[in-house]
């Protein structure tokens, strides 16, 4: 594939809607009661139970199937969920613990740009940053073969950092477009230093990622543009499933041949590796996703079957907890190029033999859907050097977690909940509490039926089906109801929906059929009549935890062993006098080397672990600095983002949102023996 085609570009229509902006699920795209503007096939709202969904905001509201994937499949998870029940759990102090050897600020590359700084890599004495959503990319100074000088704009910014103590800002390389550059690596390759980063579209820019030569770090010779499609012929041709963002890279040589893995936003086939052994001429080797964990015997990239492709729709859009999908979040590759550790959130960490690059063979998945706070949430991982440890993040943004409870009458008791996506939060509410007395209102569809709410702190309990959530939540708002229940219908039972759409002014949980029926205290669907009263509820949110990480034993490397988790005070207790309200206590990156884990904690700073035991991780480090002036001179908390070391020495690079640049050196005994 040269620098100028694309993958099944020639399948496509142009008339088809841009898809790198956000994911959708296939259902999105079939319209109400049937197949809109897509026209993909007659008849094929019978390849979903009941038909296509009358309810728009199907799409919005992903769910959470449990045991089976709603369509009849065995969902794969599930034996692997059983394993590994019995695992340690450790909690870090941090600077307050025995520290045995610590971090020290060795030099800041300032760019106070709030929010804007992601990714960070090193690589032969310059450091590159990538830029989040603001600004988002210009295309200015494109194909120059120069760095931009625009500190505070888009694109990947430049340090030279030769002398670590003193790092000095020479340029950006400039973005895409339309696009922000979210990921960047560097790496000598066989045809020389190559830089690789990712678009993201943030103002209607294109997907895929560039590549540049930068033997001279100062003057990138741009070399291609990568576009980016789902793997399947039959979604690039029948819904436009073409040119997707990429959120991560990663290079790795087999021999003479140069490879790079991204994480595509596609629907299948997030996993792709293309051979850049001529790095101007790209090719696409191979690609596979998690739906072949539900169907390993579907040739994704071929197969026409819309009924299988249907039901891994719906298992890729399900999952664990609130956040549920099991798309790739980030891959990691094995420093001889022949295993790829996929993240893959709620389908789990993925284990591929790339051995054969254009063959990806499943090794393993290692899944414990019980650790933590039930998130399963696989952002990152990354093993040691012979591959018997795999560290992994879990990546958590929602330190809440709700209790759901009937309060009154012969069903009292605590039942399921997922809580909207649209709705108030729960947690804003007085004391975090959502409670009162409830009356059934049917589908809530049209305002005219909806009966008035009998006193101000009535709830309204509403039946799944036909309308979008926020237009039932809007009817029953105008009738003077206090919060919502939604509840699922009979033919989809009890899984749970994080309901989406367009933001509703009340507060909303949403429950599985029985709880409904328990509710309003009947056996089935045809004891319900609009207007009748039910049990009152509470519905409670309270401090859970953010995420934390996870530390696999691989010696097995076809069944990994959950070893032990590792927590911070504050990710484990969000609700700690020594956590800042303002902060993310989640983790994000890390880097492995040797018996040490290398950590961005986002709001707790850059951690080091030693995991020499990976069933009792012990925190040796923490750079975590805070007040007035660290934030005066940070452009606000400490919100680490990227990670990465230099390879057997003591300098560290770390990325913070608001700050920029921070060069750490490790320091003690440890690191110089180490180091020599």
């Amino acid at each position: 594939m040269s620098k100028n085609d694309t993958n099944g570009k020639s399948e496509s229509s142009s008339s088809l809607p841009r898809t790198s902006v956000s994911r959708r699920s296939i259902l999105s795209m079939l319209g109400v009661g049937g197949l809109g503007a897509v026209g993909v096939l007659s008849g094929v709202a019978s390849a979903h139970p009941g038909g296509v969904t009358d309810d728009p905001s199907e799409s919005d509201g992903h769910e959470v199937h449990r045991g089976l994937n709603g369509h009849g499949a065995p969902d794969p998870s599930q034996p692997l969920s059983d394993l590994d029940a019995e695992h340690n759990s450790v909690v870090s102090s941090g600077p307050s613990a025995h520290v045995v050897k610590n971090l020290a600020l060795a030099g800041r590359g300032e760019r106070l740009l709030p929010n804007g700084t992601t990714d960070v890599w090193a690589l032969d004495g310059y450091a590159y940053i990538g830029t989040f959503n603001t600004p988002c990319g210009t295309g200015a100074g494109a194909g120059s073969g120069e760095l931009v000088d625009d500190l505070l704009g888009p694109g990947i910014t430049v340090f030279d950092v030769k002398n670590p103590n003193k790092p000095k800002y020479v340029g950006s390389v400039p973005s895409v477009a339309g696009s922000r550059t979210n990921d960047v690596k560097v790496a000598n390759m066989n045809s020389g230093r190559i830089l690789a980063h990712s678009n993201e579209s943030c103002g209607g820019g294109p997907g895929g990622f560039e590549l540049y030569n930068v033997d001279d770090p100062l003057a990138p010779q741009h070399l291609a543009h990568v576009q980016t499609d789902d793997i399947s012929a039959f979604m690039r041709v029948n819904f436009g499933f073409v040119d997707f963002g990429v959120h991560n890279l990663w290079f790795f040589t087999q021999g003479a041949k140069d490879y790079i893995a991204a994480v595509v936003e596609s629907e299948f086939g997030n996993f792709q590796i293309f051979d850049i052994t001529d790095p101007e001429n790209p090719e696409l080797v191979s690609g596979w996703g998690a739906e072949s964990l539900l169907f390993p015997d579907v040739d994704w990239a071929s197969t026409t079957d819309f009924n299988k492709i249907l039901e891994a729709d719906a298992y890729l859009f399900s999952g664990y907890g609130t956040s549920q999908n099991r798309f790739l979040h980030d891959v990691t590759v094995s420093e001889d190029g022949t295993h790829a550790y996929l993240a893959n959130w709620d389908a789990g960490l993925v284990l591929l033999d790339i051995s054969d690059p254009a063959n990806p063979e499943l090794v393993s998945v290692a899944i414990d859907p019980s650790a933590g706070d039930g998130e399963v949430n696989s952002h990152q991982a990354f093993p040691n050097a012979d591959g018997s440890v795999v560290v992994e993040s879990e990546e958590d943004f929602n330190p809440f977690s709700l209790t759901f409870d009937i309060t009154s009458g012969p069903n009292a008791g605590g039942y399921p909940v997922s809580e909207g996506a649209i709705t108030n939060p729960i947690a804003d509410l007085p004391d975090g509490t959502m409670s009162g007395p409830t009356t059934y209102v049917g589908l809530a569809c049209d305002a005219a039926t909806v009966p008035p709410a009998p006193s101000p702190d009535h709830i309204a309990v509403i039946q799944r089906g036909v309308c979008a959530f926020s237009s039932k939540g809007q009817n029953v708002i105008d009738a003077g109801y206090a919060g919502m229940v939604v509840f699922n219908d009979e033919a989809r039972g009890d899984a749970l929906v994080t309901m989406g759409g367009d933001p509703i002014d009340i507060p909303g949980v949403f429950v599985g059929h029985s709880t409904g029926l328990a509710i309003l205290g009947v056996a089935d669907d045809s004891g319900l009549a609009v207007g009748q009263s039910g049990a009152s509820v509470e519905v409670e949110s309270g401090y859970g935890r953010w995420g934390n990480l996870r530390i696999w034993d691989y010696s097995n490397e076809s069944s990994p062993v959950l070893a032990s988790e590792f927590d911070t005070v504050c990710s484990a207790n969000p609700d700690d006098e020594s956590c800042d309200g303002r902060g993310t206590y989640s983790v994000h990156n890390i880097i492995v080397e040797d018996d040490m884990v290398y950590i961005s904690w986002y709001s707790d700073g850059v951690l080091i672990l030693d995991i020499s035991d990976p069933y009792n991780p012990v925190e040796v480090a923490r750079y975590s600095p805070g007040g007035e002036d660290f934030e005066d001179q940070n452009g606000g908390i400490q919100d680490v983002w990227g990670i990465d070391k230099e390879k057997n020495s003591p300098w560290i690079y770390a990325s913070d949102r608001n700050g920029g640049l921070y060069v750490l050196k490790e320091l003690g005994s440890g690191s110089e023996k180490r180091n020599r």
